[in-house]
């Protein structure tokens, strides 16, 4: 009886260790933030959703919910939402139980940061950040193409971002600041088949649904058998620009000719009236005195 008690005596502080130690991992585990996904590739001037859920022990209530960027540990961040750089932008989808979900607008490369959920309770121990965050990546598009291409050769323009773009995306393509309509596809690509004259121009990508539209880039087309490159819009443009100086100087030339002929017209026809009026003033005298004799 005694031997039995000593070794359930001895075996009560190994047992209070375990259950102290389970309680402390239930209690930690009763706090926590979530983000789904924790990184973010976004277009420039595009909207955000940082989706984020919480939980948090029973007992407490919840007294201020928001977010902050850059978290430094032991320091207490400022709310965005009361930054003038973000206060217009930020817009909170959550809620105060669960959810914790916000849309940042009009994002740019000044925006690439870690951003971090932060809670408060009515408690003084009962505050949480979750960190690490959400890392936010913003990226522009640029046209990838070569320099020339000959014509009847294929050719491959690629729509090129910095990073891999967390939304799906559907690019969209454009020639001279013309939609190509009939270019509409989820591959980054732009396939040209035997490239013709009429392919040569600028081309700028975009995405379905955005604004943003990517710095165009010059694809020139080289004649088979020729250094020369151009289209045959370009072709046309040249002549079209040349034939309208020259029809703009032809036409200053005549109008300066038709100006001067009337001038010089003018002035013979004031020269022969003087003529004929002197004439006519002498034979007037003339009479006058002959008449008066």
């Amino acid at each position: 009886m005694g031997v039995a008690m000593m070794v359930s005596v001895r075996m009560a502080p190994p047992l209070l260790l375990i259950f102290l130690i389970m309680i402390h991992r239930v209690s930690s585990a009763d706090w926590g933030v979530s983000y789904s996904p924790s990184h973010i590739c976004a277009l420039k001037n595009s909207s955000v959703i940082m989706n984020c859920t919480y939980t948090y022990p029973t007992g407490f209530k919840i007294e201020k919910v928001f977010w902050t960027k850059n978290q430094v540990k032991g320091e207490e961040n400022p709310d965005l939402s009361e930054d003038p750089e973000y206060s217009q932008r930020l817009q909170y989808l959550g809620d105060k139980q669960q959810n914790c979900a916000i849309r940042l607008s009009h994002v740019t490369q000044n925006d690439q940061h870690m951003y971090c959920f932060r809670f408060t309770t009515d408690k003084s121990d009962g505050k949480w950040t979750g960190y690490p965050g959400v890392t936010l990546t913003v990226t522009d598009l640029q046209v990838e193409a070569p320099e020339r291409v000959t014509e009847g050769h294929n050719v491959s323009l690629t729509c090129k971002s910095s990073c891999a773009l967390t939304d799906r995306a559907t690019f969209i393509w454009y020639r001279n600041s013309q939609r190509l309509t009939e270019r509409r596809d989820r591959n980054n690509q732009l396939l040209l088949q035997s490239v013709r004259r009429e392919d040569a121009g600028r081309y700028s990508c975009a995405l379905h649904g955005h604004t943003y539209i990517s710095p165009a880039a010059q694809l020139n087309v080289t004649y088979p058998g020729s250094n020369n490159t151009g289209s045959n819009s370009q072709f046309g443009q040249l002549w079209e620009g040349r034939l309208m100086i020259l029809y703009i100087s032809v036409g200053v030339v005549c109008g300066a000719a038709v100006i001067i002929t009337m001038l010089i017209w003018s002035s013979r026809m004031k020269k022969r009236k003087n003529t004929t009026d002197t004439q006519v003033r002498k034979m007037s005298y003339v009479i006058n005195s002959l008449i008066n004799n």
